[in-house]
């Protein structure tokens, strides 16, 4: 037969479609062998590697979404704690400015009361120079009067308690006289 195929081959003219006979068998023999082999042999073990990175894959992934998952679940913590944390920020400040304001108030209040004092104690120190100065002015006055009424008398007017009388009365009738004048502006 095969004999036959090759005569048949000889005699007719070879399309350049169809290969000769013994290449042809030839071919099918060896495509037949590499096919049992990878069928055998290699496409076992290709399948096993596929699976296995298959099986991979989808751990992987299932690892990613728990990881996701997880990232998730802290993410809403962190915005939950981040969320307290500004409250809490917020409730510090105003309990920080209302401190501000009372100590604030507190201050002002104490200024008030220690300017009070501090004028109390001028009108107070005010008031005791102004009597010194009138007790002097008093006695210098007494004096200056004692010395020119003597001058004027010609006698000396040298007896204390009568020179006391005498100046307290004068400037008593000084000081109703001014006072007078002021009322009646």
């Amino acid at each position: 037969m095969i004999a036959n195929i090759v005569q048949l081959a000889a005699t007719e003219e070879q399309s350049p479609l169809v290969p000769p006979g013994p290449e042809l068998l030839v071919g099918l023999i060896a495509f037949a062998i590499v096919f049992f082999f990878f069928a055998k042999k290699l496409l076992p073990n290709i399948n096993r590697v596929l699976e296995e990175r298959r099986e991979a894959i989808e751990g992987g992934m299932e690892k990613a979404d728990a990881a996701k998952i997880e990232a998730e679940s802290v993410l809403e913590q962190y915005k939950a704690q981040l969320a307290e944390a500004r409250h809490e920020a917020a409730r510090l400040r105003q309990e920080a400015t209302e401190q501000g304001t009372a100590i604030i108030q507190e201050m002002k209040a104490e200024g008030q009361r220690q300017r009070e004092e501090i004028i109390a104690a001028g009108h107070a120190q005010i008031e005791a120079d102004r009597k010194a100065a009138a007790a002097a002015l008093r006695q210098d006055v007494g004096k200056l009067a004692t010395d020119l009424a003597g001058k004027l008398v010609g006698e000396s007017l040298e007896d204390h308690a009568r020179q006391s009388r005498t100046i307290d009365r004068f400037l008593d009738s000084l000081e109703d006289g001014a006072s007078k004048a002021e009322a009646t502006r």
